[in-house]
């Protein structure tokens, strides 16, 4: 029997048990900045959308941009209501995909070999803007389709349904026919974790305030 140690989780499991590794992707794979955004939508004239980036989350607007119950130009329409100038589509959507920063080098060499050992899946909440960014991004920078790396890539403005309801959770198991027991289930969001065991699944939590990065909590597998 193999046991493997992981690092800041300060957690054992059987390496042996684990057939399935489910990502998430901002911080886990790319790396996140929002305060790029909030800067960015300020030259724009959204002199205040930090305070109103939390009034959005409560009025549920990122919520349903991230299920995709609303489209694009909604969300980019209601942006406008906050700035007194004529934006366009481009612009907006520029800001809006400021925060999202490279692919380290490291953590797709590690995907990719973790993938002749291991089924490789994501789950992510994320948006069509965003999507379209960050998929385009990667293709420059490496050459090939990054969900080309999974197995399946499960995404919520796809799916109506997004982290940490459990739904989704549930839906990625039955769809991929995984056994929780043996998925490991990686995230930087503590009620995303919370979540994912409760439907069974083994969880790795990717603390970024303990400095935790996916190579390192990683190391043994």
């Amino acid at each position: 029997m193999i046991f493997i140690f992981v690092s800041s989780n300060l957690k054992i499991m059987q390496k042996e048990n684990i057939k399935n590794i489910l990502f998430d992707l901002g911080v886990v794979i790319i790396n996140i900045d929002t305060d790029l955004t909030v800067k960015a939508m300020k030259s724009l004239g959204f002199n205040n959308f930090q305070e109103s980036y939390t009034l959005f989350r409560q009025t549920d607007l990122f919520n349903k941009l991230e299920k995709g119950l609303i489209s694009d130009q909604d969300f980019r329409n209601e942006l406008r209501k906050h700035i007194d100038k004529e934006v366009k589509d481009e612009d907006f959507d520029k800001a809006w995909s400021a925060m999202l920063l490279d692919f380290p080098k490291e953590r797709i060499e590690l995907i990719k070999n973790l993938s002749r050992k291991y089924n490789v899946y994501l789950l992510s909440n994320t948006n069509a803007i965003h999507y379209n960014q960050y998929t385009e991004d990667f293709k420059n920078e490496y050459g090939f389709e990054f969900n080309s790396l999974f197995i399946k890539a499960y995404y919520s403005f796809q799916l109506g349904m997004r982290k940490p309801d459990v739904d989704i959770f549930e839906f990625a198991i039955s769809d991929s026919s995984l056994n929780a027991e043996e998925t490991i289930f990686i995230d930087d969001l503590k009620a995303n974790i919370e979540t994912a065991q409760k439907t069974g699944l083994q969880t790795l939590w990717l603390d970024k305030s303990k400095g935790d990065d996916l190579v390192n909590i990683l190391n043994g597998f």
